[in-house]
């Protein structure tokens, strides 16, 4: 029997052409908004970067010692998929909502608007459109039935402890939505590395203590500090995205606080994002590695389902 989860990272797929709905790739050529004179960046430098280190994800077929595709694992949708065909394919998987953004917020709109219910939808707004950019947002959940605020220091160049980032977060707790916060550290070589540190955490939930906070990534390598601040901080959570399971029980991966804590008194704050694309693998296999995890069974059903629904109140 397929376990039921809540995805905390959901990629859309291509769609029917083979167009990309990622945000980021759509609209990569509005990288550098405001600098008409920027130059392009140097071959391998910036977000290039994350091919080097993360040379398995970019091609799979190069990995050392890996002869064969996991069992269930397709290449990808490199032919295009319709929403209707990704959800049939979530639903075989087990997975009752996802978690979606990085894709433009009215693709993501009309998507929500398709699948009401099994896509929970995070809006992208940047933190310097002030509030032009709020009331942009607050069009989005209120008529459009967004979920949520997708704040990306990584892409913006900005802590999300910036005061910009104020008028957004207020927001958020005046409509009753979360907040989805890149943390953790970033391999873009063309900003600072510690854009998404958990500290950045502690000023906002100091200031906003209502706001319901998901530290998406799980702060690594700085995990010990967003274990500290999930003890300190009532409304901030944390989700798996990004890493593969398996690496969270391996001694000296600096995974081991968060382990501990998170069998125990942190038990209720982590959530799952199974970032598929990323590793080649379907939901139950991932869901196979966590169930391998030095974790009680009540813990397990935490992690991979009811504190998503609890954070997310969907």
């Amino acid at each position: 029997m397929v376990r039921k989860v809540i995805d905390l990272e959901c990629l859309l797929p291509p769609d029917e052409q083979g167009k990309p709905r990622q945000y980021h790739e759509q609209a990569s050529h509005r990288i550098g908004y405001g600098d008409p004179e920027l130059l392009p960046a140097r071959p391998g430098y910036g977000f290039d970067n994350y091919r080097n280190i993360f040379r398995k994800r970019v091609d799979p077929s190069k990995a050392a010692g890996e002869s064969k595709k996991p069992e269930g694992h397709k290449e990808g949708h490199k032919g295009g998929q319709s929403i209707k065909e990704f959800v049939a394919e979530l639903d075989r998987e087990g997975a009752e909502v996802s978690v979606v953004g990085r894709v433009d917020n009215y693709v993501l709109a009309d998507v929500v608007a398709e699948f009401p219910n099994r896509f929970f939808a995070l809006a992208s707004i940047s933190p310097f459109d002030g509030m032009r950019g709020v009331r942009e947002f607050e069009h989005l959940i209120k008529e459009r039935k967004l979920n949520g605020l997708r704040v990306a220091a990584l892409y913006n160049n900005l802590a999300a402890s910036d005061r910009r980032y104020y008028p957004l977060y207020a927001k958020c707790v005046e409509l009753d939505v979360p907040v989805r916060i890149y943390s953790t550290m970033n391999y873009a070589t063309d900003r600072p590395y510690d854009l998404g540190h958990p500290r950045h955490l502690d000023q906002i939930a100091m200031d906003f203590p209502e706001l319901r906070i998901d530290a998406a990534l799980s702060g690594w390598p700085w995990v010990n500090d967003l274990v500290g601040l999930m003890r300190r901080h009532p409304n901030l959570y944390c989700d798996t995205s990004a890493h593969h399971p398996q690496y969270f029980g391996v001694p000296g991966s600096g995974w081991e606080m968060f382990i501990q804590f998170g069998n125990t008194l942190l038990q209720d704050k982590i959530m799952v994002g199974f970032s598929k694309d990323s590793f080649g693998l379907t939901i139950p296999q991932s869901v196979a590695l966590y169930e391998k995890l030095p974790l009680k069974d009540k813990v397990i059903e935490k992690w991979l389902y009811g504190n998503a629904k609890e954070f997310l109140r969907c």
